[in-house]
């Protein structure tokens, strides 16, 4: 596993985005700790493998040099673990739930090890966290925090004009793409967070708070 690890490890850029660097894998894999405590019949290590090696491609996407970071990141740790001696079907446990986390991918995982990693990955998307990953990842992109000339209603990017729209286009949507009761639950109590900080947010550009 260890190995596994710093293979994974140098795959990230130190000065990448903060949403998307090595501190989000440690997060990620602590989330799905918590989730293989309730559900233990999943085989940890496919799952633990997953987790390191899920955005070992996002740097390359972010650069412009690749389509699709969860594509080549299947791929790539296709031949990591096949030059460690992993056998086959470890392999094609690990490259499906890579290959089925990107929200934009539209997959849906077949095994509880992916859907724990997908759950693990979109829970690290909400809550305090989530909030500051919008905004890094937002600020580094140039986007707009917000633009009362974009309302919600108006506004027809699937993603949001600007970071404030991205909550209600995209984050307040990730309860409803948990695959885990377990997962779930902690998603609605980040999701409550992320609505408590927006209607706070919403009074302090009314001036009210």
């Amino acid at each position: 596993m260890e190995d596994v690890r710093a293979v994974a490890r140098s795959y990230f850029d130190d000065e990448m985005n903060p949403a998307h660097d090595w501190h989000h894998v440690q997060r990620v894999e602590r989330l799905a700790d918590t989730l293989l405590d309730t559900y233990d019949r999943a085989e940890e290590t496919v799952v633990r493998h997953a987790v390191l090696l899920h955005d070992i491609g996002r740097v390359r996407e972010d650069r412009g040099d690749i389509d699709d970071h969860a594509s080549w990141g299947a791929r790539e740790a296709e031949d990591i673990l096949a030059d460690r001696g992993v056998d086959e079907s470890h392999v094609d446990g690990v490259c499906h739930a890579i290959r089925v986390h990107r929200y934009s991918n539209d997959l849906e995982p077949e095994t509880l090890e992916a859907e724990i990693l997908c759950d693990a990955d979109n829970l690290d998307a909400l809550g305090a966290v989530g909030i500051a990953r919008c905004f890094s990842y937002g600020g580094e992109r140039g986007e707009t925090i917000y633009d009362p000339e974009i309302p919600l209603t108006e506004d027809d990017t699937s993603a949001g004009a600007h970071q404030y729209n991205h909550f209600y286009k995209k984050i307040l949507d990730l309860p409803e793409r948990m695959y885990t009761d377990a997962g779930r639950a902690i998603a609605d109590d980040r999701s409550a967070f992320v609505e408590s900080f927006l209607d706070r947010f919403d009074r302090e550009i009314a001036g009210d708070a």
